[in-house]
Formats: structure tokens, sequence, C-alpha cells
């Protein structure tokens, strides 16, 4: 074999080889999601953390258990690593909806549009259902729950 022949060989094989790493790399999910988002300046609480591995695994959990359309159907054949919008593109209103008295009455899709709120609805609401069909209360529902203490 001629040095021409091996070198193309070679720069083939090492091309291939970083191709194969960045499809990989752009098809892999971060295990540990800290839930945090450039909307917000200063969070109240500490930011929650989420992992793929133990929701999908442990917990048996489906994409579209929390990945869904406008309609808010389940968004259905997701695969892990699969391209999907950040939840502040369509709830892009910071923070919760007013509450109190003297607050404006809402629909359950202007109630959505808040950030906390879709997150809140969609996290406490699974855990919620979770807890009743364990007959316990692992699931966290609370504010500490998910929200532990910032160490100092």
């Amino acid at each position: 074999m001629s040095k021409r022949y091996l070198l193309i060989i070679a720069v083939v094989g090492i091309a291939s080889l970083f191709l194969a790493t960045a499809i990989y790399a752009g098809t892999t999910v971060a295990d540990v999601v800290n839930m945090e988002n450039k909307a917000y300046d200063k969070h109240k609480k500490s930011i929650v953390t989420f992992t793929h591995k133990k929701h999908v695994e442990e917990y048996k959990a489906v994409c579209g258990d929390c990945h869904h359309d406008a309609d808010n159907k389940p968004l259905s054949g997701l695969k892990m690593g699969d391209e999907v919008k950040n939840c502040i593109e369509c709830h892009s209103t910071p923070g919760e909806a007013p509450k109190g008295k003297d607050a404006p009455k809402l629909s359950e899709k202007e109630k959505m549009a808040y950030h906390a709120e879709a997150m809140h609805e969609n996290c406490k609401g699974c855990h919620t259902k979770a807890n009743k069909k364990s007959g316990t209360k692992t699931a966290p529902t609370t504010c500490t729950g998910c929200h532990p203490k910032a160490e100092k």
C-alpha cells in the first residue's frame, strides 16, 4: 500500500471518530439538570435539581410525561436525546401568576403562561399522582421538598 493511501485511510478514520462523537454528544441528555433559568434574576428558593435517569429508570416516566405540545398533549415518540423546547419558550412569563383577592381572574391557559405555574403544575401534579398510586408521600410536593434550603 502506498503512503498516500494509508494517509487517506487515517484521515477518514479520524474524521469518522470525531463525527461519531459529535453525533453521540448531540443526542445524549445530561442526567442531572439544574432547573435554573435566565428569566429569573434571583431565585427566592434554591434551584431544583432534576435527574432524567432516575425518573426514566426508577420511576418509569416517559418523555411525554413532561414534554407536551401547545395543546398540552404529551409528545409521543420522543427518545432520550431528541431535541425539545425549553419550558420558558412557551411558558415565558417569569414567576408565578398573581394571587390574592386583588389579583386578576386568569383562565388556566393564562396561568400556564407563567413559567413557575407551569413547572409546579407539571411536577407537583405528577408527584401527587405518584404518591396516590404508591400510597406513600415519597415524591415531594412541598416547597422545601423540591427546593431544599441552600447551604451557606
